[in-house]
């Protein structure tokens, strides 16, 4: 690790450093850091472990980055990072580690969720609204996780039915614009179409970000189904008219449902 921060150092020092790490700030690589996470989620979803052990020396590198901007901002340092962590865990653990009077207490459920309680409070309040709670998660899960939010204090429908109508209104909305050609509005009425589907799911009870991954996953396999049957044909997606290719697709739905 010693090694690691020494590269990093390096690399941010002025003059002597990397011009492009140099120009990096907490937004731009934040982008990269939700990259080599969803990364280290594919190796493992690969089981490839060599390529796993790659990414997650990638995604270490990420804290590093952050905490070398801040410790050049006079914010904090990597240590300050670590020490929190530590910190944390041993907080959350009593079932593990003693306390200041040599006491190991028994963990449950509703200790573990006073001790959550006791860390927020504990944090300084800052004037802000209810939603501001919720992280900026990947845009499915952030509209799942905003809406439930603001159901705990009744924005919500109460009706399933209700939501359904909501869908058909937000998709001849989207409709209506994709008539006019307008880009910009057409986009921000398919957000709208999104976000109401979300709630549908919600309302279901069902994981939309997890529906969706599910979803990409068997496209992948019914895609490689149809790629593989043309390699045995020594042809290629583009010498093959659609109806073959659509006939190639429901093959492949009977084969990977």
């Amino acid at each position: 690790m010693d090694g690691l921060r020494y590269i990093m150092r390096e690399l941010r020092r002025p003059v002597t450093g990397c011009a492009w790490d140099l120009e990096q700030d907490f937004k731009s690589i934040g982008a990269y850091t939700i990259e080599e996470a969803y990364e280290v989620i594919d190796a493992i979803h690969k089981q490839d472990y060599d390529e796993l052990a790659e990414e997650l020396g990638d995604l270490l590198l990420q804290p590093l980055f952050h905490a070398q901007i801040a410790e050049d901002m006079g914010l904090f340092d990597f240590d300050k990072v670590v020490w929190n962590i530590c910190d944390k865990m041993i907080r959350r653990h009593p079932h593990v580690f003693a306390n200041e009077h040599g006491q190991v207490i028994e963990l449950t459920d509703g200790l573990w969720q006073q001790i959550k309680d006791q860390e927020k409070t504990a944090k300084p309040k800052r004037d802000g609204h209810l939603l501001d709670e919720i992280p900026h998660f990947p845009a499915l899960k952030h509209a799942q996780k905003l809406q439930a939010k603001a159901a705990t204090v009744g924005f919500d429908w109460p009706d399933l039915s209700q939501v359904k109508d909501k869908i058909t209104e937000e998709l001849a909305e989207f409709y209506d614009e994709v008539e006019t050609g307008d880009k910009a509005k057409q986009q921000a009425e398919f957000g709208d179409l999104l976000f109401s589907l979300v709630n549908y799911g919600r309302h279901l009870g069902l994981d939309c970000d997890a529906a969706l991954q599910s979803t990409n996953d068997k496209f992948i396999n019914r895609f490689n189904h149809i790629e593989d049957a043309l390699k045995t044909q020594n042809k290629h997606f583009l010498d093959t008219d659609l109806n073959e290719l659509e006939a190639l697709w429901q093959d492949s739905k009977r084969e990977n449902r």
